[in-house]
């Protein structure tokens, strides 16, 4: 089956690779048509540190995503996230250009262009502008003057900035994996557009986005997002707690938390109980619920004692009147919410629904949000490394020598 009008999100994570293939539907949604899925060996904290085994756990994911929706992946919208990420507020303003005084396209190009003057350092980079809201004459609170009579357009404008070898290295990777990039979103707004109500966004909200190796922090208010802040602690660090308590493996730790494990020891049924190996030994010993909690509840604890202070940090000793979000895998475990609620000490936080159509499994949240956020915005991605890209390809010994003796000639 052929299809030609579709949006692929790709999702590169601490832990996992994701990618899906949506269809936008007439009624403003989107459709999920296909799913992949791929360990991601070479991230640790949302950064790149194998430039190698990413390539290889795109591949393995887009084909994945291939197969099941029967299309060939050449371009997609990829995330945008990581401890690196920082965002600048700026304004910009121009006259407007044509004799009637009406606003035009071009003009509003030109407002946003003028908000790119500002002093960065020369290890970073402007990677995205978003439009909170423009100002014509001084009258606020506008979203799109196109078409609006005035002498004076002004933007405010969130900039968002990333370190030149962080974005150029993911660049370089989805471009050896054959995939082209269509844009650059930021994580926390493509969370929002499936994790958060208009309503939420407008009164106020925290939607803190739990992966594997970060935890991210926005801040919505009247309707934009105002605050962002990544921390270096996820779900990694509970799977590593539990290896150390359990004496076994990172993997079947990964496994136990997933299937077995609860953020507080009070909800842990004492009566229930697995088999777990040791390292360096054949034998099996049995391990209760309540043993396995023992393990994890200080670390999610300690996470949610963070994201307390960082709140804090950011001017809310009180929770927003519309509370907080939690999105991403880590969230979906037994008895995060009631965790939550006692190291946030509000009643005012839930789960993000995860009831989408085509998908229902969280990890696929942002990769979903990158579907909502595209079709609804189409934002374009202006920045391009020249020469890469091409055919996909998986990178045996030779091929990394001719890549890598190609780009110290170019």
């Amino acid at each position: 089956m052929v299809r030609k009008n579709y949006i692929v999100g790709m999702d590169i994570g601490t832990t996992q690779v994701r990618v899906i293939v949506g269809e936008p539907r007439p009624d403003g949604t989107v459709s999920v048509i296909g799913l992949g899925l791929s360990p991601s060996d070479g991230v640790k904290k949302g950064v790149i540190v194998d430039l190698d085994l990413t390539v290889e756990s795109i591949v393995t994911a887009v084909e994945e995503a291939e197969r099941m929706a029967g299309v060939k992946i050449d371009s997609a919208y990829i995330g945008l996230k990581g401890l690196n990420i920082e965002l600048i507020n700026n304004r910009g303003i121009v006259a407007v250009a044509s004799d009637d005084r009406e606003i035009q396209v071009e003009d509003v190009a030109r407002v946003l262009q003028a908000t790119r003057v500002i002093a960065l350092p020369m290890d970073r980079e402007i990677v995205d502008i978003i439009p909170r809201e423009f100002v014509v004459d001084g009258f606020d609170g506008i979203r799109d003057p196109v078409g609006m009579l005035g002498v004076r357009l002004e933007v405010d404008a969130m900039i968002v900035t990333s370190p030149i070898t962080h974005l150029r290295n993911l660049l370089r990777c989805i471009g050896r994996a054959g995939v082209n990039v269509s844009g650059l979103i930021l994580q926390a707004l493509a969370n929002a557009e499936v994790a958060l109500s208009a309503d939420e966004k407008e009164l106020g909200v925290f939607l803190v986005d739990i992966g594997g190796g970060t935890a991210e922090i926005s801040l919505f208010q009247h309707g934009k997002l105002r605050q962002l802040v990544t921390i270096p602690v996820g779900g990694d660090h509970i799977t590593s707690d539990l290896a150390m308590g359990l004496r076994t493996s990172n993997l079947n730790a990964e496994s136990i938390k997933i299937e077995h494990g609860t953020a507080l020891v009070s909800l842990a049924d004492a009566e229930k109980s697995i088999e777990v190996s040791s390292i360096g030994s054949k034998e099996r010993r049995k391990v209760s619920e309540k043993e396995i909690a023992s393990y994890i509840e200080p670390r999610v604890q300690e996470i949610f004692q963070i994201i307390r202070e960082e709140m804090m940090k950011m001017g809310w000793a009180q929770l927003p009147p519309a509370g907080v979000v939690l999105s991403g895998g880590v969230s979906a475990m037994a008895g995060m919410l009631d965790a939550a609620r006692l190291r946030l000490k509000s009643e005012q936080v839930r789960r993000a629904a995860g009831d989408y159509i085509g998908v229902q499994n969280p990890i696929y949240a942002t990769a979903l949000g990158l579907l909502y956020y595209a079709h609804r915005y189409q934002p374009r991605f202006v920045y391009q490394e020249r020469g890469k890209g091409g055919k996909r390809k998986r990178t045996g010994p030779w091929q990394r020598l001719k890549d890598w003796l190609n780009e110290f000639f170019e």
